[in-house]
């Protein structure tokens, strides 16, 4: 009966190495036997040494290459952070000074405006409070009876006029625009002293436009550009208040009289600063009045 069982050596660790140092120890005795020189021994060892070598010489840079990457991710990643935050700074910075030329800006429009009406005592005013939308047809401002404002004072800003104050407090008064539905100005051509009525009309102002009806103009003197200003017979408004220009014109349905639109030069969506003209066309009328309240006005508080 034949045995099919392999064959089989086993040799633990220690067995395994010692046979090995044996065949090397016999490896250096038959080479001194045979009278080979260390040369020989030398460039036998070197084939096995000097590839072995060299691995590791490339395993090593390889190594250190990784991490001097490594080291220098670590420092753009710290650097990237500075520059965030220095980017960050200079956002900041940058914002701040376009708003301080914003505001510089308005207030040299606002200076420029009250020296083109230098002939009327005037008021500064900053907006703190409107109503709900995107237009400053009705607005709340910062100065009150305190500062000698009284309702039916006009208000301008920019180039023209704004509206007409509608109720005041000790701080704080409350401005009706003339691009509101309830605004109804009565004004005149510049070149040809015509008279008409100027509306509010939110439906046109978000072309930039005013409403004008009753204009007579049997001549046909008025013409698209025509300047238009707050008449000499208004009630409430001071003669020669910048209004706004003629865009265009149509006859009335009853063909004696003219309407169309004004292009007016107010940004009623971007308001901040406003004059408040405290001197009221009243008080053109009853000047005695208007000595009166500023002698008031004046008077210390108990």
């Amino acid at each position: 009966m034949k045995n099919n069982k392999k064959f089989r050596i086993k040799l633990k660790s220690k067995h395994l190495l010692a046979i090995m140092t044996f065949f090397c120890l016999a490896a250096i005795v038959a080479t001194f036997a045979s009278g080979r020189g260390p040369t020989e021994l030398q460039n036998a060892a070197s084939r096995v040494v000097i590839p072995f070598q060299k691995s590791m010489t490339s395993m090593g840079a390889f190594l250190r290459n990784i991490r001097d990457n490594f080291r220098d991710k670590q420092a753009l990643l710290m650097e990237n952070e500075e520059l965030k935050v220095q980017l960050e700074s200079l956002i900041s910075e940058n914002n701040k000074l376009i708003q301080d030329q914003q505001e510089l800006a308005r207030l040299e429009a606002l200076y420029d405006l009250q020296q083109e009406y230098n002939n009327l005592p005037t008021v500064a005013a900053r907006i703190i409070s409107k109503d709900p939308g995107n237009w400053y047809d009705t607005f709340i401002i910062n100065k009150g009876e305190r500062d000698g404002i009284r309702v039916d004072n006009n208000v301008i800003a920019g180039r023209g006029l704004v509206g007409i104050v509608t109720q005041t407090g000790p701080t704080w008064a409350t401005v009706r625009a003339i691009i509101d539905d309830a605004s109804h100005i009565s004004a005149m051509t510049v070149s040809t002293n015509d008279f008409l009525t100027v509306e509010g009309d939110l439906e046109l102002i978000d072309e930039g436009k005013l409403y004008f009806e009753q204009l007579y103009d049997q001549d046909n003197r008025v013409t698209v550009g025509e300047r238009v200003v707050t008449s000499s017979i208004s009630e409430k408004y001071v003669e020669g208040l910048f209004i706004g220009y003629i865009s265009d014109i149509v006859q009335d349905t009853n063909n004696l009289t003219k309407a169309g639109n004004i292009v007016t030069p107010i940004d009623f969506r971007h308001l901040r600063d406003v004059l408040v003209i405290t001197r009221n066309k009243q008080d053109y009328l009853d000047p005695d009045a208007a000595a009166a309240y500023v002698s008031f006005v004046a008077e210390p508080e108990p």
